[in-house]
Formats: C-alpha cells, structure tokens, sequence
C-alpha cells in the first residue's frame, strides 16, 4: 500500500474538507481563488485556509500564487493515483462489484447523433449561445440542449440581438430549469458542458450514463457595464469565445478517440482563456 493513500483518505474523510475536493473537481482544470472557494461554501477566511493547508499537504491540491491571491486547483496525478489503488487494490480490479470506471478504449458511438447540453445560471445568454452555435454549427451530429440552475423567465435582450444578428433561429429558444433534463423522458446526455464559475460551483446529481463533462468557464456579459455599446460588445465577445470553443469541440472525430482522449480533449479545450479567444 502506498504510505500516502491513508492520509489523503483521512484527510477527505472530513465533511468539509471532501466539500472542497468536490468543488474543485467539478470546477477542473480551473484554478480557483481561495476567496470564492470560501464564499461558495459558506466557511470563514480563516478555516478556509485551513482546510485547503489540509488538501495541499497530502497533494490533493495544488497551490499557486497570483498576485495577492491563492489559487486552488486538483492535483489529478495524485487523484487518479488514489482511485486507482482504490480499484486495482480493494476492488481487485473488478467492474463488477466496484463503480464501473471507463477503461477509455471504447470510441463514441458512430451514426448517431450526440446529446450535448450546455448550462449556466440563468440561462439567459451564455449556454443559449453555446445551444444556439452547436446547433447551427453541427446539428446533423449533434441535437443541441441548455439549461440553468436558476433561470430567468425571458432571454437577455442583448444576447437575442446577438443571436439575431448572427443569423440563428432565435424561435426555438426559452430559459429553461436543469430539472427538466433529470427526469425519467429526459434525453441520454452524451455531454454536459457548465459555461459559468457559479453553476459549476452548484451542487448537482451525477448525470445517469455517465456522459464526458467539461467546464468552460466564461465571464458573465450580463454583468457588463458602461453604456449599451460596452454592455453589446461583452456579449459579441462571449458569443465568439465560445463559437471557438464549440468549432474546436466540432472538430474532433469523436467516433475515432477513446473516451479518455475525449476528456482530455475537452478539458484541454475549457483550458483557453476566454480573453484569448474572443
């Protein structure tokens, strides 16, 4: 047994503690700030602090300095190094009595389409151009969804504007809650993209099926501010953030990869910083 595992096992044996690890792996490969770390949980400064010292030690999480900020990411080497003893040493190495994990040598299905769905907050422009560009993009691949965890009743008007402008059918569009795709009619997601820091912070039910997620993270153009000209150029920039990442996404060859180069691949794209691909 590596000397580390109990440790690390003990260290996340802590409520609060595992309430970070989670956070952070939901928000993956994001750096996240201390700050909101503590913000999203509810947990003061300084126990904050504390708690991710914990993480760190034992290599769960890594630690970097920008600025005046500590940023907090998943160390994955040393997570997957302790999944894999979990798996190869408790479980023997059998699927069958312990989760099935994915030995990513099965390609995606070919000559169907993919269920992608993309969510956000509000649902009000971010994941309804990430819907509205996968679907005008690739819609013979692809039937593109969106949802929030807390939508609005209405679209953004700006993001409409964008969207018309661009020459999408802004017909088919409404703010939609999260809930409607959990439930037993609900459509086989084959992906699930969060576009928002804030959604991906939420706690959330696995998805049934186990599909590729991402995070790609985009900052909220409905918290431009200025006048209308300023507030519809941060929603131009948004829409063409993520028109990069949907065409880097589109180009895979999804039917040819493993579902582990899959991953890689989207993980690798939510990387890129949105300023650097408006």
């Amino acid at each position: 047994m590596e000397k580390e595992i109990p440790d690390q096992l003990s260290t996340l044996g802590h409520p609060q503690r595992l309430a970070i690890f989670r956070l952070l792996m939901r928000r993956y490969p994001d750096r996240v700030p201390a700050g909101e770390i503590a913000s999203t949980l509810g947990v003061k400064a300084s126990t904050m602090s504390t708690y991710l010292s914990a993480l760190t030690r034992d290599q769960l999480v890594d630690q970097q300095r920008a600025g005046t900020s500590l940023l907090y990411s998943i160390n994955m080497t040393t997570v997957q190094r302790l999944f894999g003893f979990l798996f190869s040493d408790c479980c023997r190495g059998r699927p069958d009595i312990c989760m099935p994990f994915s030995t990513g040598t099965v390609p995606m299905m070919p000559d169907r389409k993919y269920n992608v769905l993309f969510i956000c907050v509000g649902n009000s422009a971010r994941s309804i151009f990430a819907e509205s560009i996968l679907r005008k993009a690739a819609g013979d691949r692809f039937n593109a969804f969106s949802a929030g965890t807390r939508p609005g009743s209405q679209l953004n008007p700006f993001a409409v504007q964008v969207l018309q402008d661009k020459g999408h059918d802004i017909s088919v569009l409404r703010s939609k809650d999260v809930s409607e795709f959990s439930g037993a009619n609900a459509p086989h997601f084959d992906f699930v993209f969060t576009v928002c820091d804030q959604a991906a912070n939420e706690e959330c039910p696995a998805w049934e099926g186990q599909p590729v997620t991402g995070h790609w993270g985009m900052p909220d153009p409905v918290r431009a501010t200025g006048n209308d000209a300023q507030k519809a150029l941060a929603f131009q920039e948004a829409y063409g953030a993520l028109k990069h990442r949907i065409d880097l996404f589109t180009a895979l060859n999804l039917e040819t990869l493993s579902r582990i180069v899959i991953q890689q691949s989207v993980d690798d794209i939510g990387r890129t910083s949105p300023e650097a691909l408006a």
